[in-house]
């Protein structure tokens, strides 16, 4: 409501803040409650591809709601729709029994807290400052390497505390461990393709804002299939790697179709394989990765392998978001100036799909 109403990008940006820090309460709530409550391998499998499923289709309602609402009412709805929801999950939250707390104090690890943001932020900032300043330019080395020192003094101080934030062995595992990778690197290559193509459609081909919404619901299909309707039912019968690296390679693939696009490419040829490839893809990645994230870890430390998975899940995104935004910026501004002499609107939208086109390289590779 507050980013609804905001008057200005400071309080935009406030408001956003206070989104993330609440959903970061909710979203690991919501899957070590999964894993807590479905210990079978056959029922946590059914639960994690339906949770898989649903959490496309949201994304993909979204999509054409957010549309819907920036294109016949005003962007600030995107904001205030959500408080709706907040009212309808107060009114059910209610009806539930109460919760059974756990004895003792809790104790936070102030410092790791510490450490993990301020080395992540200076991360994610080195690599959107890119773009302007330059990859060897002192402030993003700087920041880029100070991040880098901040999250090894944070493994430091988690292998010592006697509380901490994230215990070593969470990660150290290899399935859990392999499943926060794969989670991490397959959201760089989603969360590309839906920006990418969202500047695409809407910049390059002229797409609505409700048009743009629709024309990813095959991509949401796809992870639908993917995640309930291929993946929970192998989940209980073949090791997780016979599911996520296929799908890594499948959504590479997708990914890698979409570096020939140009300005005159049609959506059925140019765009919808490779949403329905990477879709697919997604959907064998997310939902076994999900599900062996919490796997073998006690009741007590649910909470923790929730929160990590959910955790790179974010960094991820926001890491891959900054590093290939600038790439692509990179490349589209190098491209305007060497056609400066003979600038067109044609030309400026075929920059703009040059600067996709790096980007969709390396964000392929990426997940390769």
């Amino acid at each position: 409501a507050l980013g609804g109403a905001a008057s200005g990008f400071e309080v935009l940006l406030s408001a956003r803040a206070l989104q993330g820090a609440f959903a970061a309460l909710l979203a690991p709530s919501t899957l070590s409650l999964l894993a807590v409550t479905f210990t079978e391998a056959r029922e946590r499998a059914k639960a994690f591809g339906i949770f898989g499923a649903i959490a496309a289709g949201g994304g993909a309602i979204g999509l054409v709601a957010g549309g819907l609402l920036t294109e016949y009412l005003d962007w600030r709805w995107c904001l205030y729709v959500n408080v709706p929801i907040a009212v309808a999950a107060a009114l059910g939250g209610s009806a539930l029994p109460a919760d059974t707390r756990a004895g003792g104090r809790a104790r936070f690890d102030i410092p790791g807290v510490l450490l993990a943001v301020c080395g992540l932020v200076a991360v994610v900032y080195g690599c959107s400052e890119a773009e302007s300043e330059g990859w060897s330019s002192l402030p993003v080395t700087g920041l880029l390497i100070s991040g880098a020192a901040l999250l090894f003094a944070f493994v430091m101080v988690e292998r010592s505390v006697a509380r901490p934030l994230l215990p070593p062995r969470v990660v150290m595992d290899r399935t859990r461990g392999s499943a926060y990778l794969a989670v991490g690197l397959s959201v760089v290559g989603m969360f590309a393709m839906f920006l990418f193509l969202t500047y695409y459609m809407q910049l390059v081909k002229g797409y609505s804002a409700l048009l743009t919404g629709v024309a990813f619901l095959p991509m949401t299909g796809a992870v639908l299939v993917g995640a309930g309707g291929v993946a929970s039912r192998l989940i209980p019968r073949v090791p997780p790697r016979l599911l996520v690296g296929p799908g890594l390679l499948i959504a590479a693939t997708g990914v890698a179709l979409l570096v020939p696009l140009d300005v005159d490419s049609s959506y059925a040829a140019g765009v919808l394989p490779a949403e329905l490839l990477v879709g697919f893809g997604m959907g064998l990645v997310m939902a076994p990765s999900m599900n062996y994230a919490t796997h073998g870890v006690g009741e007590r430390e649910a909470g923790i392998a929730s929160a990590t998975v959910n955790t790179v899940q974010q960094i991820g995104g926001s890491i891959g978001t900054a590093m290939l935004n600038t790439i692509a910026a990179s490349v589209t501004s190098d491209y305007l100036a060497a056609h400066a002499g003979r600038m067109t609107p044609r030309t400026a939208k075929a920059g703009l799909v040059e600067g996709f086109s790096h980007a969709f390289v390396v964000s392929s590779a990426i997940l390769v």
